[in-house]
């Protein structure tokens, strides 16, 4: 059984690890206090733009030195815009955690973000802005996101191209020191690795380090209900949101299951109404992502022009049946595959070093603590169908946003 260890850094970050046996590998999590919620808007991109930049150069090493010595230790790493975090990772041999500190940590205390980086980045950020004429699906999901979360966690993390050319060296640079801060940032780690030797480490390559990240505020979502984009193409995407219990809410587990029934692969639900029964889709399914103080749903389906208003009547109508206005409970079998599926990737994530760290940090932001792998199959195990439809009696959907890409708009009623 492992056993997770949460250390309080001397700079203010909390270090969380997990040593796990049998493995050899070790993966590695830092979130810092950089993400998209916390961009000015007149700055919108800055994340994405820091997503390339970290590994352009840091400390005393240029961008070649710098990748060269991660390559030494056999580390690879990546870096993304979240919500409210940038996130950097790495998964490298446990052996060698230690001595891959000094290169994580100076992309976070002093990368160089030089000049002659600065416009490849962000041509590189504004090529991916316009890369989603190509993608009408990636259209669809964000337009549904912008108009049902509230400013500023609506954003896609992509930026605008008008604030992407606009930012210069020194934005870059300001915001960061001004982001990446130690209270409000977290490190987790997890695989083969000593604890004290990762805390002795950092304490001393983070000392004189300071700050306290700043909450990102939010209001009221600015316009939910029907959205449409023109796009002449042969197809037509929808997406559907609706709001869901936040990461901390006792029914956040069930409304995991709930989605489980009606998006799990080809037994789904949605799979066997929408696409197997009336064939109205080529792709349809639904997810529920839940951060520390919203929750949400969205469901896609993708289709012809000549099936869209069908399909999104339908996929509606699915998506009410499993609340207390609907008649379709969880069944027994539904319940049963849910419950498998949910525990087979739960053991696959557990085979992951880098997605065990990954949870580490996550459930600090979200929930305040890690959790064991152990602690969360047990909660799963002890769910019952009972619990699931007596949550289903009583669940909303709030107010629905949709919204579609295609050639001419769908007639929607959303009372």
């Amino acid at each position: 059984m492992s056993t997770i260890e949460t250390r309080r850094l001397n700079c203010g970050m909390d270090l969380l690890v997990e040593r796990m046996d049998g493995v050899r590998s070790a993966g590695l999590s830092w979130l810092v206090a950089g993400g998209s919620a916390r961009e000015p808007q007149s700055k919108e991109g800055l994340g994405a733009m820091w997503s390339e930049l970290l590994f352009r150069g840091a400390g005393s090493r240029d961008a070649r030195a710098h990748a060269d010595a991660m390559d030494r230790l056999g580390a690879s790493r990546d870096a993304n815009v979240q919500t409210f975090f940038m996130k950097i990772g790495g998964v490298m041999l446990g052996e060698r955690v230690v001595d891959a500190l000094p290169l994580f940590t100076d992309m976070v205390l002093a990368p160089a973000m030089d000049e002659a980086s600065i416009e490849p980045v962000r041509d590189l950020c504004v090529q991916s802005i316009e890369a989603l004429a190509d993608d009408p699906h990636e259209r669809v999901m964000l337009l549904a996101r912008q108009m049902h979360a509230p400013e500023p966690i609506n954003r896609s993390g992509m930026g605008r191209i008008e604030t992407l050319e606009a930012l210069t060296r020194e934005d870059l640079q300001t915001e960061w020191r001004q982001s990446a801060l130690p209270d409000g940032s977290a490190i987790g780690v997890a695989g083969d690795v000593d604890v004290n030797a990762i805390e002795a480490k950092l304490n001393d390559l983070l000392s004189g380090w300071s700050g306290a990240a700043n909450e990102v505020a939010w209001g009221e979502p600015k316009s939910r209900g029907y959205h449409h984009e023109d796009d002449d193409t042969s197809q037509v995407h929808i997406a559907v949101a609706h709001d869901a219990p936040k990461e901390s809410d006792s029914d956040a587990l069930l409304e995991r299951v709930v989605i489980a029934a009606l998006s799990g692969g080809m037994s789904g639900r949605l799979f066997t109404e929408v696409r197997e029964k009336r064939g109205l889709v080529y792709s349809v399914n639904a997810s529920y992502g839940a951060s520390r103080d919203f929750g949400r749903v969205a469901a896609y389906a993708g289709t012809t022009p000549e099936r869209a208003q069908e399909t999104l009547e339908v996929l509606i109508a699915e998506l009410r049946r499993l609340t207390a206005t609907g008649d379709g409970g969880v069944t027994q079998s539904e319940f049963d595959r849910a419950i498998v599926g949910m525990k087979s990737k739960l053991v696959m994530s557990g085979e992951s070093t880098s997605a065990r760290a990954s949870s580490l940090t996550t459930d600090w932001f979200r929930l305040g603590r890690a959790r064991t792998l152990d602690e969360i199959a047990d909660a799963i195990d002890a769910v019952t169908l009972t619990q699931v439809n007596d949550y289903v009696a009583r669940r909303g959907l709030g107010e629905i946003t949709v919204a579609t890409v295609g050639p001419a708009a769908l007639t929607t009623s959303l009372d």
